[in-house]
């Protein structure tokens, strides 16, 4: 088994009621950026940027916007710039069935339903589950029923050994594939959920009935395009990768933080016993 890197720890975050220079010198100190990298990127003086995150000098409304976009702060973060600063917040957080993301939430239900009969799912940014399609059910035989209990973790579902990590068949590779976009997700949030997350899982023991009897895992096949899920079901051993997609230009915090994940099949067996699988749930 190999060792499952650890995040960086983050910056101290500021308190809800932390004046904008301490949100902002957390999110630079993330960044990794000096002031003068900052203030060079956001076309302001050295001088400036420093008495801003001192408290000395408040920011405008343009400029709390313009370090945000700099940052590259993710939109619900950027609302909390702009409070710090005194300002209201700009972007909207609604649940993805009100009303106004009707477009959006139906944007979502094509997606998945078009995807049949691969599986695909739609999660938030704590990898919850928001929706899936029918193709998804079959996969979760067997799985311990406090795992479906919502909200429905993705990521402990799939590598939990009460989930389906006992059945994944490349568990190191996967896992390890896994906590990867976590710290990738980290280094773009600093959201210390996900940190919390990335611990869990990281200390889940691989499952498989041959985990511990020094078996290496599986090697990726020859002329093989991404890393794939070894899925192991009663249809036969399920071989499928997963692509992303995401709202191109959101401007409501729900919609940023939604991210539908879809599995195709990597070869023609995995393809059929996709379509067998999914017929059973539809008939």
């Amino acid at each position: 088994m190999t060792a499952s890197p650890a995040l960086a720890p983050p910056p101290a975050p500021p308190g809800a009621q932390a004046p904008f220079g301490a949100h902002l010198r957390h999110w630079r100190s993330h960044r990794r950026l000096s002031q003068q990298d900052l203030a060079l990127q956001a076309d302001v003086s050295t001088r400036h940027l420093s008495y801003v995150e001192t408290g000395r000098s408040q920011p405008s409304r343009e400029m709390v916007l313009r370090l945000a976009e700099r940052l590259d702060v993710p939109l619900r973060e950027r609302n909390a710039l702009l409070v710090a600063a005194g300002f209201a917040p700009l972007y909207r957080a609604r649940a993805l069935d009100h009303p106004d993301l009707a477009a959006a939430r139906q944007a979502v239900e094509q997606v998945l339903h078009a995807h049949e009969p691969n599986p695909a799912l739609a999660v938030d940014r704590h990898w919850h589950l928001v929706a899936a399609n029918a193709a998804v059910a079959p996969l979760l035989a067997g799985v311990a029923p406090h795992l479906l209990e919502p909200p429905v973790n993705v990521l402990r579902l799939s590598l939990h050994p009460q989930g389906l990590g006992r059945r994944v068949a490349n568990a190191a590779q996967w896992r390890g594939h896994l906590l990867h976009r976590l710290q990738q997700q980290f280094a773009a949030t600093a959201d210390a959920q996900l940190q919390a997350l990335h611990d869990e899982i990281a200390a889940y023991p691989l499952a498989l009935a041959d985990a511990g009897q020094g078996r290496s895992e599986p090697a990726l096949a020859a002329g093989a395009i991404a890393m794939p899920l070894q899925l192991r079901t009663d249809e036969g051993l399920l071989n499928l990768i997963s692509t992303v997609t995401l709202f191109g230009t959101p401007v409501d915090v729900t919609l940023q933080e939604l991210a539908i994940e879809s599995f195709f099949p990597a070869d023609e067996a995995t393809r059929q016993a996709l379509r067998r699988l999914c017929e059973r749930v539809q008939q």
